[in-house]
């Protein structure tokens, strides 16, 4: 072999070994970065993990407190209180739902009376009143024909009616015939379908206790006090891990103080 294949034959050789070199550099690369994903990935699971056990820890402190009738007792008054479980911080609220109108119990009347606070006008505020209590009731003598209550929602070209069957959440209402998203959000913050039994006026709002009074002749319900019934409470539990990680859950939670027997109605969860 003369020198100048020999040098031809070792430039060869050389380059093979730099291109094996290069593809075992991204090999490395690629595996490591591989793993730092992965490892990130696991550290934001448990984050998210810690703050999701630290948000229902903190749930179910609240309803501890609030069971506990000693000095330690927490009214549901929407006051925020802070917490420390374990390597993250929480901050927890606690509301009585029973000062809210519940829109598949609430008369008529009172259905108006709220939608004329809040700012609609009257006939329209009888009209969507009327439309709230039909899409609740089932057919029959107390209501309009099935196929009658299609009738208006088939001629404004919506698909579809009402059910007959109780407004399964607030924002269902947004189906209503007449009802439209601005007017929604300006009711929402006055009802709830998870209220029990009558409304107490000392925790509803000034637009609530407003509305309670027209339908009443101009006089507001007395509170209800300390009956020992059923209460729904609000329970909103946000939570902070130590990595950053954000957890919120809302639960919807009846509570009856005389044995302590405590129902979830709903909950929802926002995750980091």
């Amino acid at each position: 072999m003369t020198a100048a294949r020999r040098e031809r034959s070792r430039g060869f050789a050389l380059l093979i070994v730099l291109w094996t070199m290069v593809l075992l550099a991204l090999l490395v690369t690629e595996i490591t970065s591989a793993g730092r994903s992965d490892a990130e990935l696991a550290a934001n699971l448990h984050g998210s993990a810690v703050a999701e056990a630290a948000a229902d820890g903190a749930e179910a402190i609240a309803l501890f407190r609030y069971l506990d009738p000693s000095a330690l007792h927490w009214p549901a008054d929407g006051v925020r209180h802070r917490l420390r479980i374990g390597d993250a911080e929480v901050a927890v609220t606690m509301t009585d739902e029973n000062g809210q109108v519940n829109p598949n119990t609430a008369s008529a009347s009172l259905l108006m009376a709220l939608l004329r606070r809040i700012g609609v006008d009257p006939g329209a505020a009888a009209r969507l009143a009327a439309s709230m209590v039909d899409w609740r009731s089932s057919s029959g003598a107390a209501a309009s024909p099935f196929a009658a209550k299609m009738l208006p929602y088939r001629a404004a070209g919506m698909p579809w009616g009402p059910p007959g069957g109780p407004f399964r959440s607030a924002g269902e209402i947004a189906l209503v015939l007449g009802m439209t998203p601005t007017l929604l959000a300006r009711l929402q913050p006055h009802i709830s379908v998870f209220t029990e039994g009558e409304i107490d006026s000392a925790l509803a709002d000034p637009i609530v206790r407003a509305a309670l009074a027209d339908a009443n002749g101009g006089t507001v319900p007395p509170a209800l006090g300390d009956t020992g019934a059923a209460r729904t409470l609000r329970i909103t539990a946000r939570a902070t891990a130590g990595d950053g990680s954000r957890f919120t859950r809302t639960s919807m939670v009846s509570v009856n103080p005389a044995n302590g027997a405590l129902a979830t109605l709903a909950w929802r969860q926002d995750g980091p």
